[in-house]
Formats: C-alpha cells, sequence, structure tokens
C-alpha cells in the first residue's frame, strides 16, 4: 500500500460536494476505509436521521488522553457564485490548489490523513485523536453528539487543534454566535384602510432599528476587548421577509438577526432586551387594534466563544508545534468553544486563509498545505519522545 500525499487525499476529498444541505457520508466513508488500511477503527455518531455522520479514531495508546486534530466535513455553497475553475474538482494555477473547501477546511483533513502512517508507524506515548464532524457551516451542530460521548469517557484530551484556516498562525479566541429569528404577525387589511390594520413589516422595521441601537451600545469603549477585531460585541440582521401585494397590509414578516459575542458576553441579553421591548412597547400597540397581533423570537443556533488563557498548557503546546507564541484572535467561529465547555482545551491553528473561505475560487497554497504536513510531522515526532512540549 503507498501512502498518499496531502494533495492527492484533498484531491479525493474535494470530490465530495458535502455542502451543509446534503450527506457527508459518502466522505466519512472514504476516511473510514482509509484509516482502516492502516489499521486504525473509526467510531461514527449519526444524525437522528442516519443521513450525516461525525468520525471519531485514535491512533495511539487509549488509556490516556492524547491530543485531537478535529475539523468539519461540511462545505458551504456555491449556488449563485461566478467561479471560473470547477468547484468540486481540485484545480492548480500558480502555486494554488482551488476548490470548495480547500481552505475552509479539507485542506486540513487532507493533511492529517496524510500523517496517518506517521502515526501508526510510531510509539507514540501519547495518543492523538481524529475527530471530523458535519454541520459546521450552520451553527456547529454536528459535533454535538460525539462531545457528549466524549465527556464520558476517563480519559480527556489534553489539547484540541481545530484545523480551522490561520495560515498556520496560533489562535486563542473567537467570539461566540447567536443565531435568532423574529416572526411578527400583524393584522391584513386593503391598504387604503391601512390605519385598521397591524403592518407586520412596519413592526419588524421597528425591531431591526432596535437591535440597531443596541449593536451602537455594545460598541462603546467600556465594552471593548482589544485582543479582538472589531473589538466588540455586534448584532446583524441578515435576512427579511414579508408581504404579499402592495395593496395589502401585510400580515407577516420574519427577520433572521445574529449576535457575534465576545468571550464572556451572554449574547441572549440580546434577545432579551428585544423581546423585553417587543412586549412593553409594540405589542400594546399591535394588539389595541387586533388581539391575535404576535411577535415571536426563535432560537436558530448558538456557539460559544473560545478564550483560551496564553500561559496555559494547551497555549504552551500549541506554540512548541507552530514555533511562534503570537497568538492571536479570529473574526470567525469553530467548533472550538464547544470542545472547551466539554472540558478539552482548544486552538485554533490550520492551513489557508479564511479570505478565501465561502467565496468563489476558494484555495489554498501549496506552500501553506506543504506547511500543515511538516507542522504535522513535529507532532508526530514530540507525541513518540517526550509526549509533550520542553
Amino acid at each position: 500500500m503507498s501512502d498518499m500525499s496531502s494533495r492527492a487525499l484533498l484531491e479525493a476529498l474535494i470530490r465530495f460536494a458535502t455542502v451543509s444541505r446534503d450527506s457527508n457520508l459518502d466522505m466519512i466513508a472514504f476516511i473510514r476505509d482509509y484509516l482502516a488500511q492502516y489499521g486504525v477503527e473509526s467510531e461514527l455518531f449519526y444524525n437522528d436521521e442516519r443521513t450525516k455522520a461525525n468520525l471519531f479514531a485514535t491512533i495511539g495508546p487509549r488509556d490516556r488522553g492524547g491530543i485531537v486534530l478535529s475539523g468539519h466535513t461540511d462545505v458551504v455553497p456555491v449556488d449563485g457564485q461566478a467561479w471560473t475553475v470547477e468547484p468540486f474538482r481540485l484545480s492548480e494555477r500558480e502555486g494554488r490548489l482551488y476548490g470548495r473547501g480547500t481552505a475552509d477546511m479539507k485542506g486540513f483533513i487532507a493533511s492529517v490523513l496524510a500523517a496517518v502512517p506517521q502515526f501508526v508507524a510510531r510509539e507514540l506515548k501519547l495518543p492523538v485523536h481524529l475527530a471530523f464532524s458535519y454541520d459546521e457551516e450552520v451553527g456547529c451542530l454536528g459535533v454535538r453528539p460525539m462531545l457528549a460521548e466524549l465527556e464520558k469517557r476517563p480519559h480527556k484530551p489534553v489539547l484540541c487543534i481545530i484545523g480551522e484556516p490561520t495560515e498556520l498562525k496560533p489562535v486563542l479566541g473567537h467570539k461566540g454566535k447567536l443565531a435568532m429569528r423574529c416572526h411578527v404577525k400583524g393584522a391584513p387589511c386593503h391598504s387604503a384602510y391601512a390605519p385598521y390594520g397591524v403592518n407586520a413589516i412596519q413592526y419588524a422595521a421597528r425591531l431591526v432599528t432596535r437591535l440597531e441601537t443596541i449593536g451602537e451600545q455594545l460598541a462603546q469603549p467600556q465594552h471593548h476587548d482589544a485582543r479582538f477585531d472589531p473589538p466588540y460585541s455586534t448584532v446583524q440582521t441578515g435576512m427579511i421577509k414579508g408581504g404579499r401585494a402592495l395593496n395589502i397590509v401585510p400580515e407577516q414578516c420574519e427577520f433572521d438577526f445574529e449576535v457575534r459575542a465576545l468571550p464572556g458576553f451572554d449574547a441572549h441579553t440580546v434577545a432579551d432586551a428585544l423581546r423585553t421591548y417587543a412586549e412593553a412597547e409594540l405589542l400594546p400597540k399591535m394588539r389595541a387594534v387586533q388581539r391575535e397581533t404576535d411577535i415571536r423570537l426563535q432560537a436558530l443556533s448558538a456557539y460559544p466563544g473560545l478564550v483560551t488563557p496564553p500561559e496555559s498548557e494547551a497555549a504552551r503546546l500549541l506554540a512548541g508545534l507552530c514555533g511562534s507564541s503570537d497568538f492571536g484572535t479570529v473574526a470567525f467561529g469553530s467548533e472550538g468553544g464547544l470542545f472547551d465547555q466539554a472540558g478539552i482545551p482548544a486552538v485554533v491553528c490550520g492551513p489557508g486563509s479564511m479570505d478565501q473561505g465561502h467565496k468563489p475560487d476558494e484555495f489554498v497554497s501549496v506552500e501553506q498545505l506543504h506547511a500543515c504536513d511538516a507542522m504535522l510531522a513535529r507532532l508526530a515526532g514530540h507525541l513518540a519522545t517526550a509526549g509533550l512540549f520542553q
């Protein structure tokens, strides 16, 4: 059996169109079969419909914690994007490897799989765990049942490296996220008699404006944390729909908003403030016209922020692996906060840049992929000797 390079493995992984709305089982089966060739067993954690699965595998001793190498298998859609290359077929141009997921984050998974022969060949004193999840792109949903199982086990890993693209710079923190949907139910009538109806769009607009005000309050200097960019929690309305025709006072309107919260700030306070405003200021006016009107908030998804102390063992391990203690933060989220909540300290470090993620003609450079290969080779060497970074 000849070992596969990270480039060859990335080419194979990109062919799986694992958009979050679709199944990832074909890719998971490929990884499971690949690991089996090296005698590595895989555990699968399925969703309720058994259309998607997480994969967890261990290389090395099972009577101690170890280090988790974690990546998500799902990618964002390519619909409506102006790609100049086939998104689900790897192509190379001027030292760049193009395809959906090359940066976010199949490049890291490919490097991890390419390192498997090294991990297997060495007698590791500390194990390596591979954790590949589904539905990260829609709110870090899929990894949760796998983490719930890992929490029950006696030997917890000492560190989880989330391989999101950071150009292989060591990252210790990111913001959390809360995604919400607001449903406004008004009372329809002919637009000629608009004052006798309850315009759901207009009341939704007041709620959106209130969110903007809350966001301005969060941006005040006393709430800043200079480690992050932007240095404060943000509120953003991203989608809105409502109404049937211009001459009908709209009965329904809904909009989606998100809070990107600094670690330590409870994003639900924003939703609570909006709910209080709706109940105190808007609903009495609406129900004075029609009692059946309503405003309802629905949680869509949430994940916690991450802030790993720079003096922690996890940070020291990452610094030894990267050769740098110039720790940073990133604006995007990851599954790291969920690992941390499960008692597994997490850091973020992977090949490529999120500047390329989610865009047409997404790419990772060949140089970054090779640098990730080298980083994982150093990890194998460390775990086979002292098992810790000195």
